[in-house]
């Protein structure tokens, strides 16, 4: 590999601008590509399979829905005032023309809803006022029909009485065809009260059956009085718009037109907000944050080479290499399923490992030509050796990254097959770009101080000494329970997808979900559907009374503040509920109300509960990533030993090397929970509302950091294994490496802080903890996993780190990771980085005995 990177190398110094054309041709074809077949950018997060998923499958098939998504549109008054008719009017009619948006099912105008909803409770009451009527005209006619059968009963008594004074007499016969007159008259009375005894026994009956339906009626409305469209004090009102698509296919074109119906409209005092659904783009996918993590890049590498152009070519080939890389990636959205963070973390890896990669190769040349080493000779040299380690580094990145397919989660496996595609455009970029650009900058790539100093003495290697054993022991227990302090807060980390609380506070979601939050309560921003599927089919006359009984059972669940019926399945044995919780989507209560929803009877042991709703689906997604997490970590952590193994053959090194990076993954981890869910230096970092940690900001930092952190490891520790393995003591190959390796190791940790850091104040809510927890891991791991403790148990355990099986040492191939078989058909004194050299100057420094 390290010829093959030579030829390379030399070529794209020979055939610059061959090279370059045929970069800025690739990135072409790629931006056009993008605008040809790229598709729909998702802006939620979909696992199939989820119980969420499973019971909205449920609700299209039994209710006949879309399932489209739905975002919700407020409408508050400037003043507090209450809104008036001019205002209402008008929001109607904006509402009405959002409706006409291709893409768009359906719109809830917030006063109709109220209209509707008062035009109920107006019947129930009326209905009630009817019953009430109808039953006192009842009790009213019982007690004619009672005081009848009393005069009956009565005029009954005396024929009795007269019939048996006549037959005593005698005189019966006589008067017999008067008395069955007389029986005949009181037995058709009796005939008319029973008939109308009947009618008034089936009215009461009926009446029952109404009251029942009224006072099932009056308890739904009891129960949804919470559910409203406008605020109690009539300042604030809220629209829904309801979307064909869901909002992983919903297009962006569709609701960019939504938003714009929505950004146009000038209702006199009134604002005008729209919720994340609608809201959530790409357009800050670069904004003043990154830029200024690019400029602190720049001063970086302008300050380490003292010169401008110099330190300008990483920065114009890894942009090149981003171009090419996301356009490429974003090419194919049209026909993959990718979600609006894909592109961004592309963005942030390409940039920043495609400025390390560049910064390695035009670091090791820059040393050659010091030393005195023609420049195409050095190009290709500096090609085949910090080339072969820059092709090495960032193949342990694509690996960790093609990992997150392990996961079974479609879009985080997207989302690592997409970035490990950038980090492969940055590698190639590096080492054909960078020996092209490096051939047409020529000694230039030096500063005119520099090149005065071209062949010094100065450039040579100085003698290394072993480190203070005292010091080394103090260091890394410092740094060991510094990072131990700081990884605590992962103890208690909570995952979840963000809501409109964790927008920007001048962003529209933000506005819109602080005013639904104040003025109908956080749990309206988080509605749950509930769905009960009854053992047997429920007659048309007991499906509310049914759903009055359910809602009732509902409402005895804690945490849950208003419930209203949605829907009935065609042979209703299959009910929905909308379910307001008591705080908002992404909060620890309504995370626990799922699960008691899920896990209890609350309907009764013969009745299945479902849970789905935009909530629901967030939390299902989230403990999806954090099961994952565990098995991705096993695999990380066998990639990282199996590749250190090879590259050092020895045992000891690679534990050292993975237990430094579980050490900086879980203090970033503790830094992101302080930080996001803590809420700790909140106003640093633009936290204003603490809630769950990204839900797979974990596992993409886990990854991307594993792969930064062998780079490291590798550009470090490989430097003290040549210095090792050509003879020089270990303790003195440990600093040996470590002075060849720091300076660079150092600018490029920093210059990826700076990249990763300036995301941390990105526009999109999505990428700020990714940036976060990047940048932190990238710091922890450097500069004190790598520059630290690493050195210092090298240090401490000497030879013995060096220990390997010999059965082992004879199967393992030999991974040649920095060219040193290259680099020695190339000789030339005083080029530090040459194994041979270091060993001779410090063999010649031994004393003689």
């Amino acid at each position: 590999m390290a010829n093959l990177l030579n030829r390379l190398g030399l070529f794209s110094a020979r055939k610059p601008w061959t090279v370059l054309v045929g970069w800025l041709v690739a990135l072409a074809l790629a931006g056009g590509a993008f605008l040809a077949f790229g598709g729909t950018l998702a802006t939620s997060f979909n696992i199939p399979g989820t119980e969420t998923a499973k019971v909205t499958a449920q609700l299209q098939k039994q209710l006949d829905q879309s399932g489209g998504a739905t975002g919700s549109v407020v409408f508050q008054t400037k003043d507090g005032s209450k809104l008036d008719a001019a205002q209402k009017s008008e929001i109607s009619s904006l509402l009405k023309r959002v409706g006409t948006v291709k893409g768009v099912d359906s719109i809830v105008d917030p006063f109709t809803t109220a209209d509707q909803r008062d035009a109920q409770a107006k019947k129930l009451t009326d209905g009630q006022t009817q019953i009430n009527t109808a039953t006192q005209q009842i009790a009213d006619g019982q007690s004619q029909i009672d005081a009848g059968r009393a005069q009956l009963d009565a005029g009954q008594k005396q024929l009795d009485d007269a019939v048996a004074q006549a037959k005593a007499a005698g005189a019966y016969d006589q008067a017999s065809a008067q008395f069955e007159a007389q029986q005949q008259q009181l037995d058709a009375a009796k005939a008319k009260l029973d008939a109308s005894q009947s009618q008034l026994d089936a009215s009461t009956k009926k009446l029952e059956a109404s009251q029942k339906q009224v006072d099932a009626g009056t308890q739904l409305m009891d129960a949804a009085a919470k559910i409203r469209t406008v605020s109690t004090d009539g300042s604030t009102a809220v629209g829904m718009v309801q979307f064909k698509d869901d909002l992983f296919n919903l297009p962006s074109s569709v609701k960019e037109a939504v938003a714009h119906k929505l950004d146009a409209a000038d209702i006199s005092g009134v604002e005008v907000n729209y919720s994340s659904e609608i809201a959530t783009d790409i357009s800050g996918l670069i904004g003043p944050g990154e830029i200024t993590g690019v400029v602190i890049a720049l001063i970086v590498l302008i300050v380490m080479m003292r010169a401008l152009m110099p330190a300008l070519m990483p920065l114009i080939s890894s942009l090149i290499g981003v171009g090419v890389g996301v356009a490429g990636a974003m090419a194919f959205s049209g026909v993959v399923d990718m979600s609006s963070v894909t592109p961004v973390l592309g963005l942030m890896l390409g940039l920043a490992v495609g400025i390390d990669y560049a910064l390695f190769i035009v670091n090791r040349h820059r040393r050659q030509l010091l030393a005195g080493m023609d420049v195409k000779e050095s190009i290709g040299l500096a090609n085949g050796t910090a080339g072969n380690a820059v092709v090495f580094a960032g193949a342990t990145v694509l690996v960790a990254l093609l990992a997150l397919n392990v996961s079974g989660i479609g879009f985080l496996g997207v989302m690592g097959t997409v970035g490990a595609a950038c980090v492969l455009v940055a590698v190639l970029v590096a080492v054909t770009l960078t020996p092209a650009l490096l051939g047409m900058l020529g000694l230039k790539v030096l500063g005119k101080k520099a090149r005065g100093q071209i062949g010094h003495e100065a450039h040579r290697a100085p003698v290394a000494k072993p480190m203070s054993t005292p010091r080394v022991v103090l260091s890394v227990v410092a740094a060991v329970i510094g990072l131990l302090i700081i990884a605590i807060p992962a103890l208690s980390m909570r995952l979840g997808l963000p809501d409109g609380s964790s927008s920007p506070t001048d962003s529209t979601s933000y506005k819109a979900y602080t005013a639904v939050a104040d003025k109908f309560g956080a749990g309206q921003n988080g509605p749950l559907i509930v769905t009960a599927t009854l053992p047997k089919a429920v007659s048309e006359t007991d499906l509310v009374p049914t759903e009055a009984k359910l809602v009732d059972k509902l409402m005895t669940v804690h945490d849950v503040v208003a419930v209203a019926p949605i829907g009935a399945s065609d042979a209703r044995d299959f009910i929905a509920f909308e379910v307001i919780p008591a705080d908002g989507p992404s909060s620890a209560s309504t995370e626990a109300l799922v699960h008691d929803l899920r896990g209890t009877d609350v309907f009764g042991s013969d009745v299945t509960v479902g849970v789905a709703g935009q909530a629901s689906a967030n939390i299902d997604v989230s403990e999806k990533l954090a099961s994952a997490l565990p098995l991705y970590l096993a695999v990380v952590i066998g990639l990282s030993l199996i590749i250190m193994i090879i590259v050092f053959r020895s045992l000891l090194v690679p534990v050292i090397a993975t237990g430094g990076y579980v050490l900086s993954l879980f203090a970033a981890f503790g830094g992101m929970t302080a930080v996001y869910q803590w809420g700790w230096l909140s106003a640093i970092f633009g936290v204003h509302d603490p809630g769950p940690v990204l839900s797979f900001a974990p596992i993409i930092v886990m990854g991307v950091l594993f792969g930064l952190a062998m780079d490291y490891q590798l550009f470090l520790v490989s430097g003290m294994r040549e210095a090792y393995v050509h003879g020089l003591p270990a303790r003195q190959a440990v600093v040996s490496g470590l002075r060849g390796g720091r300076a660079v190791v150092t600018a490029a940790a920093i210059i990826m802080i700076s990249v990763f850091g300036g995301f941390v104040f990105s526009e999109l809510d999505m990428i700020r903890p990714l940036g976060f927890g990047l940048a932190f891991g990238v710091l922890f791991d450097a500069f004190l996993v790598r520059l630290v403790i690493v050195p210092g148990l090298m240090h401490l355990f000497g030879k013995a780190a060096w220990w390997i099986p010999k059965w082992l040492d004879r199967i393992l191939p030999n991974v040649d990771v920095e060219g040193a078989a290259l680099e020695r058909s190339h000789p030339l004194h005083g080029v530090s980085a040459g194994a041979d050299a270091i060993a001779d100057e410090e063999e010649a420094a031994q004393p003689v005995h």
